[in-house]
């Protein structure tokens, strides 16, 4: 009997320890599966574009193009000062002969390029000497001439817009020019102008960085960014008006404290990153955590191969369905049966938080709704105004992100400055509706004739 309960017990000892290995095993196989659809992870982490759910549709697939009952769009004809040349065709006299000719013409309007894509132009300042001293004095040429050396404003505009708004390397830049222009200029010379044109926009960023710390709600997100390839972070503070970018060494609240200060006493939107939790906690500022990181987070529990969690984080998703449901249904709704409903959907999804399974996961995101803490999840409900995910500044960022895998990064001060500007620029003339070539235009211009530059504030 001893040796069969001595068997008995090495059994049990390495059934436990085989269980315990599984158990690593699974919770090692779910974060291997994290991904962008799941977890705050953003989507160019992930290896494999994970495969979207496809649903079997009965209905008959739809054709390319004009859908038929749909109104059609045509493009506008263009007005009498935009055209530039007319063209006249007329039939020969005879083929003509014996037609009377009509005042009227079949009209087709074409774009075409011009034969010269550039000017240049030389401009002379008269020399006149002092026939007594023998001093020689010349006539002074505008600042915006002497500023701009070989190119002009528009041209010193138009580099920069290509930079920044098309995403185009120096030498792709340097292509066009030779190619399409005729034009051979070097890529230092195009780094000059880009620079210049970052200068004419300092001013404006500048305006709005000192605006920021009195708005009544900034949504924040982060992404990274390499500069002679260290890790930096392009930091986007995105309001109704405006979008800010800064690029930082620092990913902590320190970024948040130096853009926003420690006055700041509006709404704050972000994820659940700790530089966030840490300013709001060291200054008593409010927050709206996103909702749509909490999902992702949540349906990685859903999908989880350890059943207590998934039926929990399913369980979870349902009460966040309804509240989503119940959002998108607001204009049809009633104030007070709004209120009511999410209410009563909040209460039930709080109810199903706070009753985590015995799980470390559970535990540690049960954790975040703790008393008032959960207030920070539901701002949106009782805040006019505040929206529940954090998803306009991650659109924001896309660019930025667009332009990093592009570009690869920056290689010192000023072209972290400059990728700021342009940055801010192009945000906030498209939430304004602004042309982005004519603001910088406009700037440089300024900026050469020493005059106020315009603004990004409306």
């Amino acid at each position: 009997m001893d040796d069969k309960d001595v068997v008995i017990a090495q059994l049990l000892e390495e059934i436990a320890r085989l269980r315990e290995e599984v158990r690593l095993l699974k919770e090692e196989v779910a974060r291997l599966k994290k991904d962008s659809s799941n977890s705050s992870k953003p989507p160019s982490s992930d290896i494999v574009k994970p495969k979207k759910a496809t649903r079997k549709v009965s209905r008959k697939k739809r054709k390319r193009g004009a859908q038929h009952g749909h109104k059609k769009h045509t493009r506008q004809s263009f007005e009498p000062e935009q055209i530039d040349e007319v063209i006249e065709y007329e039939l020969e006299d005879k083929v003509a002969e014996g037609l009377i000719p009509l005042d009227e013409w079949n009209v087709l309007h074409q774009v075409a390029l011009p034969e010269k894509m550039c000017r240049v132009i030389e401009y002379k300042a008269r020399k006149y000497v002092d026939p007594a001293t023998g001093q020689t004095y010349v006539a002074a040429l505008p600042d915006t001439i002497v500023k701009g050396g070989l190119l002009s404003t528009d041209m010193t505009a138009f580099v920069s817009y290509l930079k920044g708004a098309c995403h185009m390397s120096y030498t792709t830049i340097q292509q066009l020019f030779k190619q399409v222009m005729k034009l051979d200029l070097s890529r230092g010379m195009l780094c000059k102008a880009v620079q210049k044109g970052s200068d004419a926009l300092s001013a404006s960023y500048d305006e709005l960085a000192v605006r920021l710390p009195h708005e009544s709600q900034v949504n924040v997100d982060e992404t990274g960014h390499h500069d002679d390839g260290k890790l930096h972070w392009t930091w986007c503070f995105d309001t109704p008006a405006y979008s800010l970018f800064k690029i930082d060494p620092s990913r902590g609240s320190g970024v948040l404290e130096a853009m926003l200060t420690k006055a700041f006493a509006a709404i704050i939107g972000a994820d659940y990153w700790g530089a966030y939790r840490k300013f709001a906690r060291l200054f008593d500022v409010r927050v709206q955590y996103c909702m749509a990181h909490l999902i992702r987070e949540i349906r990685f529990l859903a999908e989880h191969s350890i059943k207590i969690l998934s039926r929990w984080g399913t369980k979870l998703l349902d009460w966040l369905k309804k509240l989503f449901c119940t959002l998108h249904r607001r204009d049809i709704m009633t104030a007070t049966g709004w209120i009511r409903s999410m209410e009563r959907i909040k209460a039930g999804f709080l109810k199903q938080m706070r009753r985590p399974p015995d799980h470390q996961l559970a535990k540690k995101l049960a954790k975040r709704f703790k008393g008032d803490a959960a207030t920070d999840y539901f701002r949106f409900l009782t805040e006019p105004g505040i929206e529940p995910t954090n998803n306009g500044t991650e659109r924001q960022i896309r660019p930025v992100v667009i332009d990093r895998r592009i570009t690869q990064g920056t290689r010192g001060q000023s072209g972290m400055r400059w990728c700021e500007r342009i940055w801010t620029t192009i945000a906030t003339c498209k939430k304004q509706n602004q042309n982005v070539f004519d603001f910088i235009h406009e700037s440089v211009t300024a900026h050469w004739s020493n005059k106020k530059c315009p603004s990004l504030i409306c």
